[in-house]
């Protein structure tokens, strides 16, 4: 017996140092991701590893690539989700969409109304609505696909960022995934006008990226040749977001 006791006091001595040299290990290596140098506002080991995610989703997505479709008697109001840029007072029967020049000081090149947007070929999708936070909708959506609205409006460029009236959310998209067949202008959902906590009068969806690309309540459209700021890549997620 004394022979066990002395094995299990042996084995425990090794856990606990093998213990605590793991903690030790963890430790440091969290002070140095804290501590290291910041790459677009956060530690750069954790901007390396959103960058690989990227790289990764960026590798199985393309126009032929299409999200799953549903039958339109799946779909239901998703979840009001986020307020931000939608705390403002909004005149709907007044709302215009800005189009931007190009450049770090950007002005306004258009104005257009909502009649533009609807003048455009009208397009209707089914699809899921996915969110970071893990939960997702089947939703009908129907508006004017954003390549159309690049093909009437917009410049040859790389980026596109999009922004609400009052700047407070702003979004940034690859000119790939701006051009995609499935990424939406959108003014209605479920066959009626979209509400105000769903980003009325208009509202981008991607259905291959998660929700909070999906700017509800666009007031500007900026095509540039720089990548533009995204309000959650600037808070720790990745730029790209697709999935």
């Amino acid at each position: 017996m004394s022979e066990i006791h002395q094995e299990l006091q042996s084995m425990t001595r090794r856990s606990f140092a093998t213990g605590g040299a793991a903690a030790l290990l963890g430790g440091a290596g969290l002070w140095w991701i804290k501590h290291a140098a910041p790459d677009d506002g956060i530690p750069w080991p954790l901007r390396n590893v959103l960058q690989f995610n990227q790289r990764l989703s960026q590798t199985y997505y393309g126009p032929s690539r299409l999200a799953p479709r549903f039958d339109v008697s799946q779909a239901k109001e998703p979840r009001v989700n986020g307020q931000i840029g939608l705390r403002s007072r909004i005149d709907l029967a007044r709302w215009q969409l800005d189009v931007l020049s190009s450049g770090p000081n950007p002005v306004v090149e258009r104005s257009l109304p909502i009649g533009a947007i609807h003048q455009l070929p009208r397009y209707e999708i089914v699809t899921e609505f996915k969110c970071v936070e893990g939960w997702s909708q089947i939703v009908h959506w129907a508006g004017a696909r954003l390549s159309d609205f690049v093909a009437r409006y917009g410049h040859e460029t790389p980026y596109v960022g999009l922004m609400t009236p009052d700047r407070d959310y702003y979004v940034g998209l690859d000119r790939e995934s701006a051009m995609h067949s499935q990424s939406l202008l959108a003014y209605e959902m479920n066959g009626k006008p979209l509400t105000l906590g769903h980003g009325a009068p208009l509202r981008l969806v991607c259905p291959l990226k998660y929700g909070v690309k999906s700017i509800k309540r666009i007031g500007a459209i900026q095509f540039t040749q720089d990548r533009p700021a995204d309000y959650w890549a600037e808070r720790g997620y990745d730029w790209y977001l697709g999935h």
